[in-house]
C-alpha cells in the first residue's frame, strides 16, 4: 500500500471519529433543493394583480417557508382585501394551479448546484436524509427533479397541521427517521424555517445571507463546492 493511500485511510478514520454526532439531515425544498421561489412569486403576483394590487419581491419574502393559506392571509393583508373563507379557499386553489403549471417546466437539471453531490455524500456517510417542507407539491417537484430516491422520508404540507416556525414538520421528520432531534441538522433558506429547526432542538444551517438568517448556527451560500467534511468542520 502506498503512503498516499494509507494517509487517505487514516484521514477517513480521523474524520469519522471527529465528526459531530449527526444521524440525520432534514432539508427544506424551495430555495434549498430547487429554486421554485420564482414560480411562487409569479403565481402570488398574478393573484394580487387579479385582486387589484401589486406584490413586490420584498413583500414576497414574507411568504417564504410558510403554508399556502398563511401566505394568502399575508397577501390579502398587503392588499387590504377582506373576503370570506370560501373565497379564500378558491383563491388558494387558483394560485396553486398557476404554480403547478409553472412547475411543469422543472427538469433534473434544475436542482440547485452541488445539492445532489452533497446528498450522495450523506448517503456514503450513512446519514439519513429527510425533506421537511410546507409545500403540498413536494412529491410532484421531487419527481420532476428525479430526486425522490434521495430521501428516506418526506414531510410536507399534506401531513403537517402547523406551519413553520412551529417545529412540527422537523419533529415529524426526526420521528420518521427514528433519530432524536439533537442529532439532526436542518437546511433552510427562510427565517421561519430556521426558527422551526431551533424550536425542534436541531442544528440550523441557513442557505443564503448571514444578515438575514441571523438565528442559524451556520450560514452557507449554497452547496456548490461544499462537502460534508467541510460543513461538519465548520459546525465543530
Amino acid at each position: 500500500m502506498s503512503e498516499n493511500a494509507l494517509f487517505t485511510i487514516l484521514q477517513d478514520i480521523k474524520f469519522k471519529h471527529d465528526m459531530p454526532t449527526v444521524q440525520a439531515c432534514l432539508f427544506d425544498l424551495d430555495g434549498v433543493i430547487v429554486d421554485t421561489a420564482k414560480y411562487h412569486y409569479l403565481a402570488w403576483r398574478q393573484l394580487a394583480n387579479q385582486l387589484g394590487f401589486d406584490l413586490t419581491l420584498e413583500q414576497n419574502e414574507l411568504l417564504k417557508g410558510i403554508s399556502r393559506m398563511e401566505s394568502l392571509e399575508i397577501v390579502l393583508q398587503i392588499g387590504g382585501v377582506k373576503i370570506g373563507e370560501d373565497e379564500k379557499l378558491k383563491l388558494a386553489a387558483e394560485k396553486n394551479l398557476r404554480y403547478l403549471e409553472l412547475c411543469r417546466q422543472i427538469t433534473p437539471d434544475d436542482a440547485l448546484p452541488g445539492v445532489k453531490n452533497f446528498l450522495n455524500e450523506l448517503r456514503n456517510e450513512r446519514i439519513k436524509v429527510g425533506l421537511g417542507s410546507a409545500s403540498k407539491n413536494a412529491g410532484i417537484i421531487l419527481t420532476n427533479l428525479d430526486m425522490l430516491s434521495y430521501f428516506d422520508t418526506i414531510v410536507d404540507g399534506n401531513r403537517v397541521t402547523k406551519g413553520k416556525p412551529d417545529p412540527q414538520v422537523f419533529l415529524m421528520g426526526a420521528e420518521d427517521l427514528e433519530v432524536s432531534p439533537e442529532y439532526c441538522i436542518v437546511f433552510e433558506d427562510a427565517v421561519a424555517g430556521i426558527q422551526s429547526a431551533k424550536a425542534a432542538g436541531m442544528i440550523g444551517v441557513g442557505i443564503g445571507e448571514e444578515s438575514v438568517l441571523t438565528e442559524a448556527d451556520l450560514v452557507i451560500k449554497g452547496f456548490e463546492g461544499v462537502t460534508v467534511r467541510d460543513l461538519f468542520e465548520k459546525l465543530k
